[in-house]
């Protein structure tokens, strides 16, 4: 369905949306499209590219993700439509409890350091897939990140504003992270061939261990001594050692290798909801996925064009209802299903909460009939200042490069993370979107050449809560790539980097596709928004009530009529917000097709 309501498509993209018949890739960094691509030439799968693209893109863009992060990606099969998810986000260690993070005088899980480490789920993840769904070895799809990891890659210019935002905790605090992102002494200019050549070495390693007498078995190998051998080894001897945390104080961490030994990555059914006769697959709530399924139940009776004031503040108003109930409901012991979530008269009551007027309140419901409870923390709005050259809970990203460590109500937009998005010639197709594990998380580990993420920093200290600090549980992801299917099976994978925003922009682009009729690349490229009212995922977790960021494109009357209506608008730029890109399946043409973020030149799209 196409609402002739929606405004009409803009005749000029920034780029074509791509279309052909042999395979699609599009991501965050331009190298990882291209060595999907090139696996998809020379006969690889859609799962031997993405896999391959992923280990690209820990090397090419460090400060957005890394082998030591978290991972969740959706996908289907040629053979079998029904949509899957992909299980990478490790949970809490053993000795990782909310008792034990308060005796050690914190009152927040840090934003840096080993304390909010995870068990490490992304590079077991990926080898999962490859093994699985692939049919390349191990050493053919890691092929490229050595390559880049041992011989060097130019780097963004974000590269090094990140690493000038640490540079003092890397001098004084971190000397591994120094030795590693600060040659000569400084950050690296836009541009500067940098190497890690302790990750191509145990990239080497890792790949000579894929022995056995089939693939699976090869791949098991390498997973194994991911988990249990030097890798492992590796990381519990770091934890070992304090160090400095967001926090302002030191502390060790508490990864041990039978932790990691004890975790292996798995696949598990999607949660699924419904938009205008297409069906929409995402994480089950400990992601925070399904809120995006709830966005799109709360405004399809009547699909608000985001081009207008009026429909702009209805978005704005369904996300912070369906938020709230992320807060309050989602994370890795959630008791929600999707149809509690979607019951149509709990969503009828939800909706009649969307007033003329902004809300700058958290209003989360009774799903279930359940009376919903948050941390104390979430609904104060208080956290501690962030000091200049301590290390941030989430990296931030300007387009501009400048300062990385900014509130959301400078228009610096956080953009944390990577993605990719594949589609073959034969049907298979995936959406991922790995993450953590920045260079900036924790110090390096030197004989690894890799941090370890911090997803931990998503749980409270407060007991009794969905997402408390409790071992053996994951954390509530941010990480929440989508998959939307007809009746004939999948037709658009789609994600974006950006932290709590990432749902929100993916909002945008189903509204303007699905309801509004535009192309993936226009809806792409259309002025975006959001807000940052809901409590924060990342460290120190705030909030800013009634928060709208808009991109200035979207136009004076429409950011005065979110004023007039009580939005706090903050303006952004004209390109500052947005990640996404996305790939699919025109079935009725038998075409594939392609789309990525301009903003930021840096994602791209390929495909013939």
């Amino acid at each position: 369905m196409t609402s002739p309501r929606f405004t009409r498509e803009p005749a000029f993209t920034t780029r074509p949306t791509l279309e052909g018949t042999v395979g699609m890739a599009a991501s965050t960094h331009w190298a990882a499209s291209a060595t999907a691509m090139g696996v998809l030439e020379r006969g690889g799968n859609a799962f031997d590219a993405a896999v391959s693209a992923a280990f690209v893109l820990q090397v090419v863009e460090p400060h957005l993700n890394g082998p030591g992060g978290d991972l969740t990606a959706i996908f289907a099969t040629a053979e079998d439509p029904t949509p899957r998810v992909l299980d990478g986000q490790g949970p809490a260690p053993a000795a990782a409890s909310a008792a034990r993070y308060r005796d050690e005088g914190l009152d927040r899980v840090p934003g840096a350091g080993a304390l909010a480490a995870a068990i490490p789920g992304a590079t077991d993840a990926w080898l999962l897939l490859l093994r699985d769904h692939g049919t390349w070895e191990v050493g053919d799809v890691v092929g490229p990140a050595i390559g880049y990891a041992r011989d060097g890659f130019p780097a963004v210019g974000r590269i090094g504003s990140t690493i000038g935002a640490v540079a003092d905790l890397f001098r004084d605090h971190w000397p591994s992270s120094a030795a590693l992102w600060l040659p000569d002494g400084r950050p690296p200019a836009p541009g500067a061939v940098l190497r890690n050549p302790a990750w191509a070495d145990t990239l080497d390693r890792l790949a000579a261990a894929a022995q056995g007498p089939t693939r699976a078995a090869r791949v098991d190998a390498v997973r194994e001594v991911w988990a249990e051998g030097f890798v492992a080894e590796a990381i519990a001897a770091f934890c070992r050692a304090p160090h400095r945390h967001s926090s302002g104080t030191d502390h060790a961490g508490v990864l041990t290798v039978a932790d990691s030994a004890g975790w292996r990555a798995s696949v598990t059914d999607a949660f699924v909801g419904t938009f205008l006769g297409y069906r929409v697959a995402k994480t089950p709530p400990w992601g925070q996925g399904p809120a995006l399924l709830q966005m799109l139940a709360l405004l399809e009776p009547d699909p608000p064009d985001p081009a207008t004031g009026e429909g702009a503040h209805r978005v704005l108003e369904a996300i912070k209802l369906a938020q709230a109930d992320r807060e309050a409901w989602f994370g890795g012991d959630s008791p929600v299903t999707v149809d509690e979530l979607l019951d149509p008269a709990y969503l009828d009551a939800r909706r009649a909460l969307i007033g003329d007027e902004a809300s700058a309140d958290v209003r989360p419901g009774r799903v279930g009939g359940r009376e919903p409870r948050m941390a104390e923390l979430a609904t104060a709005g208080s956290a501690p200042a962030v000091s200049a050259g301590s290390a941030v809970g989430e990296p931030t990203v300007t387009l501009a490069g400048e300062t990385q460590q900014a509130s959301a109500a400078t228009g610096e937009v956080r953009g944390d993370t990577c993605h990719v998005d594949v589609v073959d010639r034969w049907g298979n197709i995936v959406s991922a979107t790995p993450s953590g594990g920045w260079l900036q998380s924790s110090p390096t580990v030197p004989e690894l050449g890799f941090a370890l993420g911090t997803r931990l920093q998503m749980t409270w200290l407060e007991e009794g809560l969905p997402s408390t600090l409790t071992p053996g549980r994951r954390p509530r992801t941010t990480l929440t790539p989508t998959l939307v299917l007809d009746d004939r099976g999948p037709v658009v994978a789609l994600g974006s980097p950006g932290g709590d925003q990432q749902d929100q922009w993916q909002l945008l682009y189903l509204l303007r596709t699905l309801a509004g009729g535009w192309s993936p690349q226009a809806a792409i490229d259309a002025p975006a928004l959001h807000t940052t009212s809901s409590p924060g995922s990342f460290w120190p977790r705030d909030r800013e009530p009634a928060n709208a960021t808009v991109e200035d494109r979207l136009g004076e009357d429409v950011i005065a009529e979110l004023d007039r209506r009580g939005h706090r608008v903050t303006r952004a730029g004209d390109w500052a917000l947005g990640r996404l890109s996305a790939v699919g399946i025109d079935r009725d043409r038998g075409v594939l097709w392609g789309a990525a973020n301009p903003r930021g030149m840096q994602g791209y799209a390929v495909g013939r």
